[in-house]
C-alpha cells in the first residue's frame, strides 16, 4: 500500500464525518460550510487516487470539480441573501 492510498483513507475518515453533519443540520449558511468541506474533501481525494494509480491524466476531474464548486458556493450565496 503505498503512501498516498494511506492519505485518501486518513482523508476519507477524518473528514467525511464532519462533512456529512454540517451539511444535514443547522441554518443555510452551516449547510453551505459542509457542503464546501465535502467538496474539498472529495477534490483531495480524487488528486491524491489519481497520483496515487499513476493517472496524472485523471488530475483533470478534481479541478474541473473545483471549478463547479465554486460556481455553485456563488449561486447558492446569492439564494441566500435574497431569502434574507
Amino acid at each position: 500500500m503505498s503512501p498516498f492510498e494511506v492519505a485518501a483513507g486518513v482523508l476519507l475518515l477524518a473528514l467525511v464525518g464532519p462533512a456529512l453533519l454540517l451539511s444535514a443540520r443547522g441554518t443555510a449558511a452551516q449547510r453551505l460550510v459542509g457542503l464546501q468541506l465535502a467538496t474539498a474533501l472529495t477534490v483531495l481525494l480524487l488528486t491524491v487516487l489519481s497520483v496515487a494509480f499513476g493517472q496524472t491524466s485523471m488530475l483533470i476531474v478534481p479541478l474541473v470539480l473545483v471549478l463547479l464548486a465554486f460556481a455553485g458556493t456563488l449561486v447558492f450565496t446569492r439564494l441566500l441573501r435574497r431569502r434574507s
